[in-house]
């Protein structure tokens, strides 16, 4: 394995484990913050259990991201210092603003967690809300950084150097905005299946259990709103896409000839060396209309650029391909959901729903981690496109196969500890089925 080999598989190692921290610790507050409104506004005890539970799911894992977001801060200047060096200066604002959303939801945290019995509802919910508005914010300023990095502004060049460095128009780079929006989304997706999909599992077996039902009607909120506000961000973003990176957009839609009337691929197995997508499911003219808004507009193949750089078509395709499938699987799952409660049917009386809902689970994690790979791999090979290839920015130093088998043993332990620690917490939810035990809780609040 050579060594800039080693050094991508180490990032996309690090980025594949450290997503699914940012991502549940992006979506878990907000779910926290609602079980503990409902609590204040019904003093169900159900709701208390929900937002201390998830209070404490949520310190996990953000101390789990923290140390594999601070793995990550290293591995980025040791990796890959000649980028540093070159784009520091140019995107150091967005990652010193996440450092601060960082702090303020450290600070926030602990007042929620320890705040309790100590600090009066209204200052104890706000502070949770505090949590929940800067986990998406640091998530949105490290969105913007590698936004940057697919479409870099805020600079000119030089003799192959940035001059006239404006940090704020690289923040307000032309993918910015969707690129946030769209992962914002899929982390709420995201998180709120994953949640729905425990306690769907929990409540087939323990039908009594209150708690687990009043968390699947926040969770499936969550998570079904934003799968179904996701394919607008993506076609948002694909626009984007199809403008600043044409090489990126043929090589996911399989796209190897110039055309006008494009047609939007479905399935497919791309082949570099005869030129064509094999086994696809075409729409005429569909991507073209995707992209442009014209069934026949020229959408660029990948016979326009040279081959070194073209992306790796089949993976960046196929990677595409299940991204779309798992995020239109959970849009289904939400509108079958909504379509029981138009017709005055509880979802979760339903065993056939709650079932898929557990099926469901996990298809929001492998949305994103498919996501993130069409993002990076797409991109190849430029670390910042049109301006500087991977291979320019890596670390001459030898033998980076022994860090990146070490960084995987690493995140194979962060993630056992992990599995552990959410079976204890899930474990310890207890049955509440007393309903004079809810009005004795309902009593002591009022009075204190």
């Amino acid at each position: 394995m050579d060594d800039l080999l080693a050094a991508r598989l180490q990032m996309a190692m690090s980025l594949a484990f450290h997503i699914i921290f940012a991502v549940v610790g992006i979506g878990m507050p907000l779910m926290m913050v609602i079980a503990e409104w409902r609590w204040l506004r019904t003093l169900e005890e159900a709701y208390l259990e929900l937002a201390r539970r998830w209070a404490q799911g949520t310190a996990i894992f953000f101390a789990v991201g923290a140390v594999s977001g601070t793995v990550l801060s290293f591995e980025l200047g040791l990796l890959w210092p000649q980028f540093m060096e070159w784009a520091g200066p140019i995107i150091g604002m967005p990652f010193s603003l996440e450092g601060f959303a960082f702090f303020t939801e450290a600070i926030f945290l602990g007042i929620y967690l320890y705040g309790w019995e100590r600090v009066s509802p209204r200052a104890h919910i706000a502070s949770g809300a505090l949590v929940a508005l800067s986990g998406a914010a640091s998530g949105i300023f490290v969105v913007i950084a590698n936004a940057w990095m697919n479409t870099p502004s805020g600079f000119r060049l030089v003799d192959g150097k940035p001059v006239d460095i404006d940090p704020i128009a690289a923040m307000l780079n032309p993918a910015a905005f969707s690129q946030a929006l769209h992962m914002t989304l899929a982390a709420y997706a995201a998180a709120g299946f994953a949640v729905a999909g425990v306690h769907a599992f929990l409540q087939l077996r323990d039908p009594r259990n209150l708690v687990h039902r009043r968390a699947l009607a926040i969770a499936v909120v969550v998570g079904g709103v934003s799968a179904i506000l996701q394919p607008f961000s993506g076609d948002l973003l694909a626009k984007v896409v199809a403008r600043t990176q044409p090489a990126k957009l043929a090589a996911l839609e399989g796209q190897f000839k110039t055309e006008a009337g494009a047609p939007l691929r479905i399935g497919g197995l791309p082949d570099e060396e005869t030129g064509a997508t094999r086994y696809a499911m075409e729409i005429p003219g569909g991507l073209s209309w995707l992209a442009f808004n014209d069934s026949q507009a020229i959408v660029k193949g990948l016979d326009v650029f040279p081959r070194d750089e073209w992306p790796p078509v089949a993976v960046v395709h196929i990677a595409f391909q299940v991204m779309v499938a798992a995020g239109f699987a959970m849009m289904g799952v939400a509108l079958w959901g909504g379509w029981l409660a138009w017709w005055g049917k509880s979802p979760f009386d339903s065993r056939s729903f709650l079932r898929t809902l557990v099926a469901a689970a996990p298809l929001g994690f492998i949305a994103i981690e498919a996501g993130w790979t069409v993002t990076e791999v797409g991109r190849q090979p430029w670390i910042i496109y049109g301006v500087m290839r991977t291979a320019e920015a890596v670390t001459p130093m030898p033998g980076l196969v022994v860090p990146f088998l070490l960084f995987t043993l690493l995140y194979i332990f962060l993630a056992t500890m992990v599995l552990w620690l959410l079976m204890r917490q899930i474990a310890g939810i207890r049955l509440i089925v007393s309903l004079e035990t809810q009005q004795s809780r309902r009593d002591e609040y009022a009075v204190t």
